[in-house]
């Protein structure tokens, strides 16, 4: 019987580029769709990020505090709300004042940092974890790192940077036999704590819960109960992304009736709620976890291919980070900015050719209307900035 359950939410909003055509190059170096950001923000905001933290926060008060939730809200996010919704911001201030809400560290940008520069990896968490400190007044001690990428040497990196524990796919060619409803270790650094999604309870919400079609519809909270106590192990990591609320999961199909019940049918059965640094203390790892190579939470393969799957990705993601060389020689943080947004790894997701099992939810959260468009429109804003970092160096000579 599973005695607790971990719930984390990951928070993100991609910069979007607006429409940049090649006679745009070396011309007008403003990149981004502020329109489109604005506009979709505050739909989400009142779709999903509103009601789901007033609901949480009133979960919490109702629990006297035993609901525990935890947040990775990345920079990108945090800029817009700053810019379009700063109600949301003062909501998620409102959970933290809870006491019950551990925000997790992240790459500031959302990036691949971790896979493309490790300075610029190191960087982005440390503006992240300073970011985190700014607005909600805790250090983080978790770290989660971009769509759950991870490998033993990722966990070294951020055990290095001071997090002891990390959250990262209970995937199946890694765990064999084994229950990701375990605390394990990294291999390389036994005193980094690892939590493993448990991506089959994670998605019967996060993707199966409004479909009709499914054999367990309609999902209950009373059900959901049974199936965690059910589960083999000591904790249940259930992650998801927050949008999967009011958004890709409307309102009407009763999720948000589910999510306020849910703790409350939970707790009265003894099954108890923590936070990512509180799981990692409460129980004994029970074996090391060997990932020689990166895994992460997208799709069937669990791996890298949804960003660097094919070669528009590989040429976009290679010429970006061949960047970091000239830009370390650049005090500018105008450049800075557009280099941390433009590793966005909504960029290269948007370019994916894999059309097949997991084609439609590549569809369902591209602007573009195919990969082609994506690279094109990309290449052209990298080959602007690449003008506006060749410009700047010429300068300072």
């Amino acid at each position: 019987m599973a005695k607790s359950i971990c719930m984390y939410f990951q928070v993100h909003q991609p910069t979007r580029l607006r429409l940049y055509r090649f006679f745009d190059i070396g011309k007008d170096s403003h990149y981004y769709d502020d329109f489109a950001n604005r506009t979709i923000l505050k739909r989400i905001a009142q779709k999903c990020y509103l009601p789901m933290n007033e609901l949480l926060l009133k979960a919490i008060k109702e629990s006297k505090g035993e609901l525990k939730v935890a947040f990775s809200i990345s920079g990108s996010a945090l800029e817009q709300f700053d810019r379009y919704a700063p109600e949301v911001l003062d909501s998620f201030k409102a959970l933290a004042k809870t006491g019950s809400v551990e925000f997790l560290c992240e790459t500031y940008y959302h990036s691949l940092a971790s896979v493309g520069s490790i300075p610029e990896f190191r960087h982005q968490v440390l503006k992240h974890k300073s970011a985190i400190e700014e607005y909600f007044g805790q250090t983080p001690v978790t770290f989660r790192n971009t769509e759950l990428i991870y490998s033993d040497q990722i966990g070294r990196e951020a055990f290095q940077l001071g997090f002891n524990t990390m959250l990262t796919e209970g995937a199946r060619h890694i765990m064999g036999w084994r229950s990701p409803n375990y605390v394990y270790t990294n291999d390389f650094e036994s005193s980094q704590k690892l939590l493993l999604r448990n991506y089959k309870l994670s998605d019967d919400i996060a993707f199966r819960f409004g479909d009709r079609n499914w054999a367990e519809w309609p999902l209950t909270a009373e059900k959901f109960r049974d199936w965690v106590e059910a589960a083999e192990g000591d904790v249940v990591n259930l992650f998801m992304d927050y949008e999967t609320f009011g958004e890709h999961t409307p309102a009407q199909s009763g999720i948000f009736d589910f999510m306020a019940a849910l703790p409350k049918v939970c707790l009265e059965s003894g099954i108890s709620f923590l936070t990512p640094a509180q799981a990692a203390i409460s129980f004994n790892p029970v074996s090391e976890l060997s990932v020689p190579n990166a895994i992460s939470w997208a799709d069937e393969e669990r791996d890298l291919t949804a960003w660097l799957g094919n070669e528009l990705q590989s040429e976009a993601f290679n010429k970006l980070y061949g960047l970091q060389e000239k830009l370390s020689l650049l005090n500018d943080p105008i450049l800075w900015a557009d280099y941390g947004h433009l590793q966005e790894s909504d960029h290269l997701y948007y370019m994916c050719t894999k059309f097949f099992s997991d084609g439609d939810m590549h569809k369902y959260f591209n602007p573009y209307s195919t990969p082609y468009e994506a690279f094109i429109n990309y290449m052209n804003v990298l080959s602007d900035f690449i003008i506006r970092i060749n410009e700047a160096i010429a300068e300072k000579q």
